[in-house]
């Protein structure tokens, strides 16, 4: 499809190998594959994808970097890990991970002075890697800045989460409006549909871009909708970036600033 998204920046795979971890938030009783994931691209015209590390599998990413090395059309971020030094980084880089995702939504947050985090910073940022933040509204404006601080590349997850109550007047909305002043953070369209009020990711989505056009934007279909398997199909995910971006040439833009972020080419 001529005006398909370009990117895929967010989904979740796994198949019957890959164990739940002990406090997993829900147990789906499905699999969802790189191999369905890719099927799901390519009948709606998307090029490229990029996995997601995901809470409900924690830090084992062996199916991910499996998928990796079978599909170079992919890319990935996992669950962070303090125990990876540089080296490990560097080799994960070239295995196409692009980040470590900080997976505090309703979970506790790490402790943001201890040394491990730094480090990890300092790391990510010589091997080009990103951290991809997702938390919620009420705790983003005290956590989100302190981690963009580091200097690392930062992608904030699912528009930021922030509580619908006073729309885009929503302090933490604002908070991460001037965040994305910065040159090293940008924001995810995706998850919308997992909002009681449908109207609202295209509110935020029409504000940032302008604001700050597509170069910030990333969008993501957040397949396969875990918890929200029969809200929301595929196709669906694709129609609603249509919705929220109704010009051609943004949605295209917006997939050409997803490419050169996740596979660092010339579109």
């Amino acid at each position: 499809m001529s005006d398909a998204p370009l990117v895929d920046c967010h989904a979740h795979v796994w198949d019957g190998s890959v164990p739940f971890v002990p406090d997993a938030w829900t147990r789906p009783d499905y699999c969802y594959t790189a191999e369905d994931f890719l099927a799901d691209m390519d009948a709606q015209g998307i090029g490229f994808g990029v996995i997601a590390g995901a809470s409900l599998f924690g830090r084992n990413h062996a199916y991910t970097l499996a998928a990796l090395a079978r599909h170079p059309r992919l890319r990935a971020t996992l669950v962070y890990d303090p125990g990876l030094d540089g080296a490990r980084l560097g080799r994960l880089r070239a295995e196409g991970v692009t980040g470590m995702r900080l997976q505090w939504f309703k979970l506790p947050v790490d402790d943001l002075a201890r040394p491990e985090l730094a480090r990890s910073a300092a790391a990510l940022r010589e091997c080009g890697m990103h951290f991809h933040l997702n938390i919620d509204g009420e705790r983003f404006a005290e956590v989100a800045p302190a981690v963009a601080a580091f200097g690392t590349n930062l992608v904030i997850d699912h528009f930021g989460w922030h509580d619908p109550t006073d729309r885009l007047a929503e302090p933490s909305y604002q908070a991460m409006l001037r965040l994305l002043e910065r040159a090293n953070v940008r924001v995810k369209l995706s998850s919308g549909f997992r909002r009681p009020d449908m109207d609202l990711p295209g509110e935020y989505t029409q504000d940032l871009l302008s604001r700050f056009g597509p170069e910030k934007l990333l969008w993501g279909s957040d397949a396969p909708f875990v918890g929200h398997e029969r809200a929301v199909d595929y196709p669906g995910t694709v129609a609603l970036f249509r919705r929220w971006v109704p010009d051609a040439n943004a949605r295209r833009a917006i997939g050409e600033s997803g490419y050169r972020f996740y596979f660092g080419d010339a579109v």
